[in-house]
């Protein structure tokens, strides 16, 4: 019942982040596509990376299903969503306009997505 519950949170939070992905691409696209090039590229990037990272949650979750289920795979999905909020969310306020502090927290939500993406490994490496 446990590992029903992980795979349906990971692919729940997959479809969150795909499906808002697809609403700020589209409003890239359409809506701010008055914004200087690099503003827009940093929006573009942010767009990409949720994309890729919703992909990786949908992994986490049938991963979960197959048996991986782990301390690390867990820790894995929880550090993608944190490193896709915090890197993601980052670049679409700088794009906005944001202050350049909030520029800080993109490494912090990058250092996330690669620690997510070597938990799986692990996960993967001590599978039975």
């Amino acid at each position: 019942m446990k590992r029903r519950l992980g795979t349906k949170l990971w692919v729940c939070l997959a479809a969150l982040l795909g499906g808002s992905g697809v609403v700020l691409g589209a409003l890239g696209a359409h809506a701010l596509n008055h914004l200087e090039p690099t503003l827009l590229a940093n929006w573009d990037t942010a767009v990409r990376f949720q994309f890729f990272h919703a992909l990786a949650l949908v992994g986490v979750g049938a991963l979960s299903r197959s048996g991986f289920s782990s301390r690390w795979l867990t820790a894995s999905g929880f550090l993608f969503l944190a490193g896709v909020l915090l890197f993601c969310s980052a670049l679409y306020a700088l794009a906005l306009g944001a202050p350049r502090g909030v520029a800080a927290l993109a490494p912090v939500g990058g250092a996330g997505l690669v620690l997510a993406w070597l938990a799986m490994g692990v996960a993967a490496l001590r599978s039975q």
